[in-house]
């Protein structure tokens, strides 16, 4: 499940020529037309399960329904009054913009061509546009990849703002059992916005490269007969070595969320699943449960094991728009939300080459910084996964997908056309 369950799907944009494969038409892979796990029993070429579900189309299936394949943890949202978001609709879906290509599109032939599950938009923390296909529904939980790391960021930072976490400070300070590898000598800081410098690739056409290691210790792939190595993603985060320069540039590693998600345990001695229940979900009143994927020893894979509602993400997203406050209480400081939203070092974030697939951006707290005129910063995953928070134009936008390509790169050109579009069409005008 490497491929499927993956974790930067970030390319140079010189490659994406090479790379990028035909599609499918998105018509063609739909729920409904693949009649996927339909039927008591379904027939087997029908099914779903650990040996195909990786692989496209039925990793659309798989997206919606992680914990049918997998051990999970519950995040849960606790006996409180459901928070509510009240509804001022816009005919947004026949809004027509400027594509990437410099040609017509509308909001919904952009989902269409995305291969979208979800979109919600609020503007003002209101609901103005809302839509759901490919069987998901307001209640369906939905994996959000690397969307993980953001909330494993925020706790860290959170932590850091009361004094319990000293960014500066080593790793090992928090984590000895790292001193042998790659962390051995690395900040905490350089760990939160992935400056710190560890072997480890994500080529998955190469077996050897790290990200097979990742995946067979922490349950995304099956292992196979006679397997001998890491049983757990802690204790293959042990064998990864040092490799460059600590604090050089911005690499995106999936390793440094896990090992950002070990110290905030260690330093709360709560599990991230207890955690996210207890400072956000019950706090901020969500809808349904979230749940996140664990391995063979029960850790939370916190940089891209989460499952959540499209609207649960969006009070996340409000959240944030508002400062950290909602449901009537602090979730997390203002400082904690301003610092995320100026983003970090954008000199540093050319270092590995992924400026060329997210241009002007840059990267704080395990969160995106666009830099744009209006502020805007995102929490993504692969596939097409983003929580995207629009300050000036108060618009807050959950957007769940089921891509057949992971690259970010392959569509973020056009996200970004439309990201401005439906902020021009919500903000108040003079």
């Amino acid at each position: 499940m490497a491929g499927a369950l993956g974790l930067g799907g970030l390319l140079p944009a010189a490659a994406l020529a090479q790379t990028a494969p035909a599609l499918p038409p998105p018509a063609s892979v739909t729920l409904d037309a693949l009649g996927l796990m339909q039927g008591f029993l379904p027939p087997p070429d029908k099914r779903v399960d650990l040996s195909n579900s990786g692989k496209y189309p039925q990793m659309r299936w798989t997206l919606q329904h992680l914990r049918e394949l997998k051990p999970t943890q519950s995040i849960r949202r606790g006996n409180q009054p459901v928070s509510a978001l009240t509804e001022a609709t816009l005919p947004l879906g026949d809004m027509q913009f400027v594509s990437d290509k410099g040609q017509p599109i509308t909001v919904n032939q952009w989902l269409d061509s995305t291969y979208t599950d979800a979109l919600v938009v609020l503007h003002k923390g209101k609901v103005v546009f809302e839509r759901y296909q490919n069987q998901m529904q307001p209640a369906s939980p939905h994996l959000l990849f690397s969307v993980t790391k953001s909330f494993t960021g925020l706790m860290a930072a959170q932590l850091a703002h009361d004094g319990k976490l000293d960014p500066e400070a080593l790793v090992t300070k928090y984590l000895p059992e790292l001193a042998s590898s790659a962390w051995g000598d690395m900040t905490v800081r350089q760990v939160m916005d992935m400056t710190g410098a560890v072997r480890f690739r994500e080529v998955y056409t190469d077996p050897t490269s790290e990200v097979f290691g990742y995946s067979l210790a922490s349950g995304l792939m099956e292992r196979p007969p006679g397997y001998q190595g890491a049983a757990n993603v802690y204790d293959f985060l042990k064998t990864l070595p040092k490799e460059g320069t600590h604090g050089e540039g911005f690499v995106y590693r999936t390793v440094h969320s896990e090992v950002l998600g070990w110290i905030v345990s260690r330093v709360t001695n709560r599990r991230w699943s207890d955690l996210m229940s207890e400072q956000l979900w019950q706090k901020m009143g969500m809808q349904e449960d979230a749940y996140v994927m664990v391995d063979s020893a029960g850790t939370p894979l916190q940089g891209a094991g989460l499952n959540a509602t499209a609207r649960d993400l969006a009070r996340v997203g409000e959240m944030l728009r508002l400062g950290g406050r909602f449901n009537g209480q602090k979730i997390f400081d203002q400082a904690v939300v301003d610092d995320i939203r100026k983003g970090g070092d954008r000199e540093k974030f050319k270092f590995g080459g992924i400026q060329a697939a997210r241009p002007g951006y840059s990267y704080r707290n395990q969160w995106w910084a666009l830099h744009n005129a209006d502020g805007a910063y995102e929490a993504a995953g692969i596939h097409g996964q983003f929580i995207h928070v629009n300050p000036k134009a108060e618009m807050v936008v959950i957007k769940l997908s089921s891509h057949p390509m992971a690259a970010a790169a392959y569509t973020h050109a056009l996200t970004l056309k439309a990201w401005a579009a439906l902020a021009d069409a919500v903000r108040d005008k003079p």
